[in-house]
């Protein structure tokens, strides 16, 4: 028990802190004591994640974690940054006492000396990433992409840099998983473990992942061991003067456009991407005329975002005082231009948000205009985040310019927009519920208990449980295990489904299996009903299958079980192809790729049994018909909507299905591989399927089951089995 026990104290989800300590005495003192407070606890951790709103300062906080890790190092620390936020934090650097030198284009096998370096994502490829002990990510969410290139260069070329630190105020703009790239990043948990431990896929999309229900306080609970997510100072208890952002006026400029010869009484809208595209060039002089009426009327500044270039020539020739900036200028050209806007020498900056959406300040501007909507909700809250951030004095004003044939990507915009400030308050809530850096998992409650003459059910974690078992005792096992990460029961350490990954679950599962090897009789059989289980790409980037019998095979051989037969049981791949909308299933990719498709993923019952022979063998009395069937190495006739009702079992944190086992295949089990008054036990009961059917046949039945409300249904599905029985046998009295 000592080692299992040890187990579940590693299995308990803790970032172990490899940074050092500091004082708010020995930080800078210009730093807001909020800002010390993450400082402190990014330097404690040695790899941190900064998820600040714009405005609270993180340029200052990263120059301060850099400067004091190259100084505790005594080597260089690198800062990543978008190329137009470099000038910017060399100005800032220097004002706040920090020395920051901008890299050249090629760094290779130099022996750079402890300092503060800064270069731009596009020249990550000519630098050596071993010359730097400490790395940081200036606008992080450029790890969003699980399968970017960017992304896999950062994981890859720092894989082995001891200090880490992410920056950016939208860390999972589309979705709560994109979290696990920055947990990847920093040497945390890989995306995979992120996924098995706490996310469910419910089918259809690769990409439609969602927290489990008895996961999200556990979830965020670890987020907040190694992040800080701020909205203002007064999320984690500091003093929140001054943090009050000005009103945000957001003014929609409708502009009808030319009716077009579609054959239509109205123009399309635009649906697809590319029917927007089309519709920003055909709209052209009706937009960008609008914009330059508004900006001509006024003399403060501007900054315009635009979608094309064309814009942009048109633009200029209709606002005499503006200046662009674009993709094709000289890396020169646009610092001189962005930091030349942001210092009051141009009253109207024209670019696109992929260039300037990050990192940049223009409290100086609080008006903008969006000549072209983008698809991109981060980027264009990135892009209203110039200007309305905190040290904004003024009223800020968005002008979205939109025709009568967009109406589909506003629509599409608000819904992201809801949806990010959804989760940035449940985020910030969470995150920063638990600021001691404490995680704490629910213990077992093994209090509850019902026996009778016919069962004995526990509530409790099987491994520990089955240690009262006395040792050869049980004639015949049968249970389903937890299916790995497919599914998770509870948030209990103890709950085997609740591993991050198949390894972490078959550890915990052999605890088991080698107590079920003492408590079996000799030469009596252990029955465990699986299925091989697929593999998605959304997780893990290939189609394929996880060989889940296989590793239950590996673990009762393992300990001295002789694996001694297994039986396929039918399930139609119609069926499962409506419910699970798997590719391989579908009749259509026959016809695109026949390579990619697969029969259907039947269940199978993987028999072992301990070795020797029991003074009291198996007597099964079937006739030779029932015993043909029963022998058969396909089982087709297993009816699966013969199951107890799992409905009433269900908790509001359950998910979407709870899947007891067939009881055809249970009674054909037992009477197989069973006597009457024999011990069936299941380690694994959930609502009672294995028990209930051992009642019924005559067995007496025990099991343990780690789920409360499971547990309470098992109750009452085993006093029904003995109501039936007792029935019965009076009925045979009489």
């Amino acid at each position: 028990m000592k080692e299992y026990m040890e187990f579940l104290k590693m299995k308990q989800t803790n970032v172990i802190e490899s940074g050092f300590e500091l004082n708010d005495n020995e930080l800078n003192n210009m730093l807001f004591p909020f800002q010390k407070y993450c400082v402190r606890r990014a330097l404690r951790a040695g790899r941190f994640a900064m998820f600040e709103d714009c405005g609270l300062g993180k340029t200052i906080q990263q120059l301060e974690w850099a400067d004091k890790v190259q100084k505790h190092i005594d080597k260089p620390v690198l800062i990543l940054a978008p190329l137009g936020v470099i000038g910017q934090t060399i100005k800032e650097g220097a004002k706040f006492g920090y020395e920051v030198i901008e890299l050249g284009i090629t760094v290779f096998d130099q022996d750079l000396k402890a300092g503060i370096y800064i270069t731009n994502y596009d020249n990550m490829e000519n630098i050596d990433a071993y010359l730097f002990g400490g790395i940081v990510l200036d606008e992080s969410s450029i790890l969003k992409n699980f399968a970017g290139k960017t992304k896999q260069l950062l994981i890859d070329s720092f894989k082995d840099t001891p200090y880490k630190l992410c920056c950016t105020a939208t860390p999972s703009p589309n979705d709560t998983t994109e979290l696990c790239n920055h947990a990847e990043f920093l040497n945390i948990m890989t995306r995979n473990e992120m996924l098995a431990m706490y996310f469910v896929h419910d089918g259809g999309s690769t990409s439609d992942w969602r927290l489990k229900g008895h996961a999200k306080q556990e979830f965020w609970d670890f987020v907040s061991t190694w992040a800080v997510m701020l909205s203002k100072p007064s999320d984690i208890g500091f003093d929140g003067t001054g943090y009050d952002l000005p009103p945000l006026n957001i003014i929609e400029e409708y502009v009808h456009t030319e009716k077009r010869d579609n054959g239509m009484l109205f123009n399309d809208v635009a649906v697809s991407a590319t029917d927007y595209h089309k519709e920003l060039r055909a709209t052209i002089n009706e937009r960008i005329t609008r914009v330059a009426e508004i900006v001509n009327a006024s003399s403060e500044n501007f900054i315009i975002w635009i979608g094309h270039d064309e814009e942009g020539e048109l633009l200029r020739s209709l606002i005499p005082d503006a200046i662009e900036v674009k993709g094709s200028d000289n890396k020169g050209v646009k610092k001189e231009r962005l930091l030349g806007f942001g210092n009051g020498d141009f009253r109207v900056l024209i670019t696109k948000l992929k260039i300037a959406q990050f990192g940049l300040n223009y409290q100086n501007c609080h008006n903008q205009i969006f000549a072209s909507l983008d698809f991109s909700f981060e980027s264009t809250y990135q892009g209203i985040r110039r200007s309305y951030r905190f040290g904004q004095t003024n009223e800020v004003n968005i002008y979205l310019i939109v025709t009568d044939t967009m109406q589909n990507v506003r629509k599409s915009f608000d819904e992201k927009q809801n949806s990010f400030l959804d989760m940035q308050k449940s985020m910030t809530e969470s995150m920063n519920r638990n600021i001691n850096n404490k995680v704490s998992l629910s213990k077992m409650d093994v209090s509850k208990s019902y026996q009778s003459e016919y069962c004995n059910i526990q509530l409790g974690d099987c491994v520990q449980l089955i240690q009262s078992v006395p040792d050869e005792s049980v004639g015949f096992s049968i249970f389903s295990p937890p299916f790995a990460e497919l599914y998770t029961y509870s948030d209990k350490l103890e709950d085997m489904g609740n591993s991050k990954d198949y390894k972490e679950f078959i550890t915990a599962f052999k605890f088991l299996v080698k107590e079920l090897y003492r408590v079996m009789w000799s030469g009596r059989n252990v029955a465990v009903h699986c299925m091989d289980l697929p593999i998605q790409k959304g997780k893990e980037g290939y189609i394929g299958l996880r060989d889940f019998s296989g590793m239950i095979l590996e673990a009762f051989t393992e300990v001295g079980f002789i694996y001694h037969s297994r039986v396929t049981i039918w399930k139609n791949p119609v069926t499962e192809m409506q419910r699970t909308k798997a590719l391989g299933l579908l009749h259509k990719q026959v016809k695109k790729d026949a390579a990619m498709s697969r029969v259907g993923i039947p269940d199978y019952l993987m028999v072992f049994r301990k070795e020797g022979v029991h003074e009291h063998p198996v007597h099964c009395d079937i006739s030779v018909d029932t015993w043909q069937k029963y022998a058969s190495p396909v089982w087709m006739d297993i009816d699966y909507s013969n199951t107890l009702n799992g409905v009433k079992g269900r908790d509001k944190n359950d998910e979407k299905h709870i899947c007891p086992l067939q009881l055809d295949t249970i009674e054909r089990a037992i009477t197989l591989w069973s006597n009457k008054d024999d011990i069936v036990f299941t380690p694994f009961l959930g609502i009672g399927s294995e028990v209930y059917q051992a009642i019924k046949l005559g067995r007496l039945g025990l099991g343990f089951e780690l789920k409360e409300s499971y547990f309470n249904e098992a109750i009452k599905n085993c006093k029904q089995a003995e109501s039936d029985k007792c029935q019965n046998l009076l009925f045979d009295a009489v």
